[in-house]
């Protein structure tokens, strides 16, 4: 049962987001998990009062913690440090700062049980080892001392909760779950030691050192004084297990003030990311590989959504991190041993299928189901991927986008491309193609681009301003102003100086009236071209 009122529950969700029931809400799909194995579940949203902690009393087993589907910080605060909340066109509703200390350690003042608290989500997920804070500009520790949680959760959760919940229920240890960190005096020889926090604090080449070895797919340790923060690697996850999770009866019953309004009848196909962009943390969270969910059952669903009473024939959004990464599973990358961990990088495996054939089946059959009238791709796509198959972008442009197509060149530097990892090389190629595909259906590209990158100065965006309007790009999207979050590299980059896997110097834009200034550069650019 999942619930929030009552009592004498197995376990409480505390979210700083409001609830919704939806394969899209972290706290919606840990709700229904839980559920679906016959743990009761109480939710409490967004607590601010001792009443709103204690409404529900104490759990049997633990409460789970997460800000929601951002890091407090960066929900809280634009890259210049403006709390959002200040600007009249801010959508997001208010959580505390650092909402994952905040609660757990509210929850630790009302309750002196020592009823165990679980953290996760993405902030707790990229704040598990000592990390560079741009909102302090300091190194602050990894989130687990500061929470006092028993336990954290990183990256999909859904595994990790279960086993957490079925060693308390019987009374075992949360030692070596796959997924979890936890603070522990000792160590075993299993686990590959990262600088220490009292090192990386001084040394910025050890913080250097310590970027290149984070990973999901190793055990690891980092020393804070008496204490090691150990990361256990991360479980294997399969089409089998997403199958089941997106199969659950979540009604997409929504919170009247929830952000998901848009993406109701949103449809997930995969996880993970194999675009290993330095400036995204997406890698270190859902991981650097793809596991798509079966073609049968993503139909199943679409089938089941036409009965759903608010349905109107269209799916929001059929996708994932880029919704052209479907099918990109690579089995051969699985390693033999005991583990059965990944062994190598995909972006540039010459064995990976990267013809989109299994997504343009799924495309197709998904448009001729009965009661549906459109399928949507919206969360975006990775165009050079893209440019393996005409055949692809022909599909899209043909039944899947409305008006505009969202791609996200982000830079056309040379220089900056290569701190981001990102490669521009068939940008023109695909601009060409799409055109001319799109030309009659009045169709046009929205193009994102992110300024102030480890990489960029005055010169370089003068450069990137000169190129776009060479370029006749019209529909900008966003110009986005980096910002530095919680264990990203492009954020080593930035508090280092250096790049973080060849120790060179790179430039980096630190002040904030560079940063203003650059950002009007292009807003002046953004408005001409909306006028134009």
């Amino acid at each position: 049962m999942i619930s929030k009122k009552g009592n004498d529950f197995d376990i409480i969700l505390i979210t700083g987001e409001y609830y919704d029931d939806h394969p899209l809400s972290p706290a919606g799909v840990i709700a229904r998990v839980l559920d679906a194995k016959g743990f009761l579940v109480g939710i409490i949203e967004k607590p601010e009062t001792k009443q709103e902690y204690t409404k529900l009393g104490i759990p049997k087993l633990c409460f789970c913690v997460t800000s929601g589907s951002y890091d407090s910080m960066v929900h809280n605060y634009t890259p210049l440090k403006k709390r959002r909340f200040e600007d009249k066109y801010s959508s997001l509703t208010k959580i505390p700062d650092r909402a994952v200390i905040v609660y757990c350690n509210k929850l630790k003042e009302y309750f002196k049980s020592g009823t165990p608290i679980v953290i996760g989500g993405i902030e707790a997920s990229l704040r598990r080892f000592a990390h560079y804070d741009y909102w302090d500009n300091d190194i602050r520790r990894s989130i687990l001392f500061d929470s006092r949680a028993t336990i954290l959760v990183y990256g999909n959760g859904e595994k990790q909760i279960l086993e957490i919940a079925n060693r308390l229920k019987k009374e075992q240890t949360l030692k070596g779950i796959p997924g979890t960190c936890i603070i522990s005096k000792n160590k075993d020889d299993s686990f590959e030691v990262i600088p220490p926090f009292k090192e990386i604090c001084k040394d910025p080449v050890k913080f250097c050192k310590m970027q290149q070895a984070f990973s999901n797919d190793k055990n690891l340790a980092q020393e804070y004084d008496n204490n090691y923060l150990l990361q256990y690697r991360y479980p294997c996850y399969t089409t089998e297990d997403l199958d089941w999770i997106y199969s659950l009866p979540y009604t997409r019953k929504l919170h009247p003030n929830s952000l998901l309004k848009m993406a109701k009848f949103s449809i997930i196909t995969h996880r993970g990311c194999i675009g290993e962009c330095n400036f995204c943390a997406l890698s270190l969270h859902q991981g650097e590989r793809i596991i798509s969910r079966s073609e049968e059952n993503i139909l199943k669903e679409i089938k089941q959504l036409t009965k759903h009473p608010d349905f109107k024939g269209y799916i929001d959004d059929l996708g994932g991190p880029s919704a052209n990464m479907y099918g990109m599973d690579c089995k051969k990358c699985f390693s033999d041993n005991k583990n059965n961990r990944y062994q190598n990088t995909c972006l540039q495996c010459t064995k990976l299928d990267k013809s989109h054939k299994k997504l343009i089946t799924l495309l197709k059959k998904a448009r001729e189901i009965k009661g549906v009238k459109k399928v949507f791709v919206r969360s975006g796509i990775r165009y050079d991927l893209a440019m393996n198959s005409k055949e692809y972008i022909k599909e899209i442009s043909d039944h899947h986008i409305s008006g505009c197509l969202k791609i996200a060149p982000e830079h056309f530097s040379d220089n900056v491309l290569k701190l981001m990892n990102k490669d521009n090389s068939r940008f023109n190629e695909f601009l060409s193609l799409f055109n001319d595909l799109n030309k009659k259906k009045k169709q046009y590209l929205k193009y994102y681009f992110m300024i102030g990158h480890p990489g960029d100065d005055l010169n370089e965006v003068s450069k990137l301003h000169e190129i776009i309007k060479k370029k006749n790009l019209k529909n900008i999207e966003q110009f986005q102003l980096f910002t530095p979050t919680p264990m990203i590299a492009s954020s080593c980059m930035y508090w280092t100086g250096l790049n973080p896997f060849t120790l060179e110097k790179i430039p980096v834009i630190y002040e904030y009236n560079t940063k203003k200034k650059i950002k009007r550069i292009f807003l002046d650019l953004k408005n001409k071209n909306r006028d134009n």
